[in-house]
């Protein structure tokens, strides 16, 4: 009896020595946790105060669910379209999440006396997709305001019937209607032909130089540099006529402007001639 307790002894250790030397040689697959990431809009370089926000100033930063801050904005159209635009009220530093106390939005209370540089004035014109540059402006940007207006004169020759001239030249572009910023194609040719409403940072005097044009005819923007050390171009351009565009209408002339070749008539008889020179 005793020798077969040995012996049933003798077999559990075998069996347990086996199967500890074959756990030790097929390790568990280590368990995997999926950790939940969120794509949430951030920095794209260094943020300045006062900046307006274009797209190419936003990136996409991962994190974690866990780790996303109180106010993040989820990468999504509507959020991006929310931002562009908007102030920066404070430096943010590149891939810096930006939350909502970090800009103003325009909208805003008080948003335009901020944006504002002092001593200026804030001036609305209205533009269509077409001559507001098809959405490629952005506030921010600096532009000039070119008008355009046909004259019903009849004095006026017909190669002036047409002008066009540059009201203001470097402008600052401070807030934008949000249909123009997705441009003309984002909303299809009825969305593409509305005006849209676009606001200026100009001096007081051409507040009424503005408020002029927009009676006149149809107003147009032309972006200008964004290099800085440019210097300005001051001089003052002359009226483009239609003429000076097409030479076809160039060539035309009222009927009192057409020159009649001189001519003479000579009488020899019953009959008589005429001469032309």
């Amino acid at each position: 009896m005793l020798r077969t307790l040995l012996l049933l002894l003798m077999a559990a250790g075998v069996l347990g020595f086996s199967a500890v030397a074959w756990v030790s040689m097929h390790p568990a697959a280590p368990v995997v946790v999926q950790v939940q990431k969120v794509q949430v809009l951030a920095a794209a370089n260094t943020l300045r105060a006062g900046q307006l926000l274009k797209p190419d100033d936003l990136e996409i930063r991962e994190v974690t669910d866990g780790e996303v801050p109180t106010g993040a904005r989820r990468d999504t159209p509507q959020a991006r379209s929310e931002l562009f635009g908007a102030m920066v009220r404070q430096t943010l530093l590149p891939h810096q999440i930006v939350l909502p106390a970090d800009v103003m939005r325009p909208g805003d209370h008080g948003f335009l006396a901020a944006v504002l540089t002092p001593g200026k004035r804030a001036t609305s014109v209205g533009v269509d997709a077409v001559s507001g540059t098809a959405g490629l402006i952005w506030p921010g940007d600096h532009v000039d305001l070119i008008l355009t207006q046909q004259i019903d004169d009849v004095n006026v020759p017909i190669g002036c019937r047409f002008a066009g001239e540059t009201v203001l030249k470097d402008v600052r572009v401070i807030a934008i209607d949000q249909q123009l910023v997705q441009g003309a194609g984002g909303g299809g040719a009825d969305t593409a032909s509305q005006s849209r409403t676009v606001t200026l940072e100009v001096s007081p005097e051409d507040v009424e130089k503005v408020a002029v044009a927009t009676r006149l005819g149809r107003l147009g923007l032309a972006v200008r540099p964004v290099d800085a050390g440019m210097p300005m171009d001051m001089k003052d351009h002359a009226v483009t006529c239609s003429r000076d565009v097409s030479s076809a209408i160039g060539n035309m002339r009222r009927p009192s402007e057409v020159q009649v070749a001189p001519s003479m008539h000579v009488y020899e008889g019953p009959t008589d001639k005429e001469y032309h020179f």
